[in-house]
């Protein structure tokens, strides 16, 4: 009963995966026809030793935790404030999550020509209403930039996640910790948080898995540069093979990866499990 599933993960994941493992091997160059030498481990090693790759890595690692970091302290806040009842909640709770639905690059595209482009963006207008000189963010800060946008995508899902996990908050405990006096500090920090623990943990593990392989952001924006200013390791894969016609240095890339992504992933898994647990 299950072997269309099977097949279908066969055909869709193993089928690519295999392929990718065998190009790794060999020396294969686009711009080459006819290239298909058997080299071994050497597009790894020179993969490996590319200083571009350490370059990529170092990018990759601070993308992933600028992003955690803004989404997980904004989420949790604009979660607390969205958990108050005002007029209008409901309007101003869609407004909030509306971001997560635009497409990557649409954002990306918004956010480069509508607020960071330095002549006619509003960061450039607001600058020079208040006597500044307007500050290129995509040239001189490309990859605080990328942090941003990809920010601003994955803010809303961390806040309907949050707000979730506070409003299955039982009030019982909140109204007996006011009664025993804690303020409202003591009561986040003793009672809220470690309410929130799993969804902070779930939410870091998911947005973790996504981020690892950010490339329209890059792609739209400032094309991994200045340099490699901006360059991670997904669109390293991507100008080893597409760029530079490199299948067989883009496919060890690929290779290296998924294997990286993959320890992140079991690491995390194992994190999440425990957290469960207690």
């Amino acid at each position: 009963m299950i072997s269309p599933s099977v097949l279908l993960l066969f055909g869709w994941m193993i089928v690519p995966l295999a392929l990718t493992v065998y190009f790794s091997f060999l020396r294969y160059n686009l711009l080459i026809p006819g290239t298909h030498e058997w080299i071994g481990f050497m597009n790894y090693q020179y993969f490996l030793t590319d200083p571009a790759f350490f370059e990529a890595m170092k990018n990759t690692l601070l993308l992933v935790g600028g992003v955690l970091l803004l989404t997980v302290f904004g989420g949790v806040g604009l979660a607390l404030v969205l958990d108050l009842p005002f007029w209008g909640q409901g309007v101003v709770r869609v407004l909030i999550i509306a971001p997560f639905f635009v497409m990557p690059t649409v954002s990306a595209l918004v956010w480069k020509n509508m607020f960071m482009n330095p002549v006619n963006g509003l960061f450039a207008h607001a600058a020079k209403f208040l006597g500044l000189q307007p500050f290129d963010f995509l040239a001189h800060a490309p990859l605080f930039s990328i942090i941003i946008i990809v920010a601003w995508q994955w803010l809303p899902f961390a806040t309907l996640i949050f707000l979730t996990s506070l409003q299955s908050l039982d009030q019982e405990q909140m109204e007996a910790a006011e009664m025993d006096g804690a303020g409202p500090a003591n009561r986040f920090i003793y009672v809220v948080l470690p309410h929130m623990a799993r969804a902070i943990t779930v939410v870091i593990l998911i947005q973790t898995i996504f981020l690892l392989s950010i490339f329209a952001e890059i792609l739209v924006t400032t094309n991994g540069g200045p340099g490699c200013a901006s360059t991670n390791l997904t669109y390293l894969v991507y100008a080893q093979s597409l760029l530079q016609f490199d299948v067989g240095g883009g496919s060890a890339g690929g290779i290296v990866a998924v294997v990286l992504a993959n320890i992140v992933a079991i690491f995390l898994m194992r994190m999440i499990g425990k957290n469960l647990e207690a």
